[in-house]
């Protein structure tokens, strides 16, 4: 059986951050299986913050497929530079939407998500999968979501074959 994320008490987003990323790596360090990383990784996102969705979309060719995630039914497949997945994915860099309303060809797959971070995960370069994160809360992320998110990418692509 699993064990709980032991995380502190305060809700200062740092302070979970900096208690989750260590816990995150000790769960996944002795699992190969990429697939059943990367859904622990998405469930321990979404039970240490309470995300309205958290996933990833895995990258194939010019095209992104998606993968483990927590939360409500998703879009299937995004292309390169449709929406916030696809564009953080095209850019090679962290994309933070305030709100997704304003965004320029956002890909609503809930009505209900009002903002946004994807970041995507790169090896050698290449991005391999974005991981998307999105809240039913306006303007829910911020740079301190951006700092530890992409430590976890950084830590992901470790595990990726």
């Amino acid at each position: 059986m699993a064990e709980e994320l032991q995380l502190p008490q305060t809700q200062e987003k740092s302070q979970i951050y900096q208690a989750l990323l260590p816990q995150i790596e000790a769960l996944v360090q002795d699992e190969d299986n990429m697939i059943a990383n990367l859904a622990n990784v998405a469930a321990a996102l979404k039970q240490a913050f309470g995300f309205f969705w958290v996933g990833f979309y895995l990258a194939e060719e010019d095209e992104l497929i998606l993968g483990p995630f927590q939360g409500p039914i998703a879009c299937t497949r995004i292309g390169l530079g449709k929406g916030v997945c696809g564009a953080a994915f095209e850019k090679r860099h962290t994309i933070i939407v305030p709100d997704v309303d304003q965004f320029p060809g956002h890909i609503a797959c809930s009505s209900a998500s009002r903002s946004e971070i994807v970041v995507p995960v790169l090896k050698n370069g290449i991005v391999l999968m974005v991981l998307d994160i999105d809240s039913d809360q306006l303007d829910a992320f911020d740079a301190t979501d951006q700092h530890y998110l992409e430590a976890l990418a950084n830590m992901i692509q470790e595990f990726v074959r």
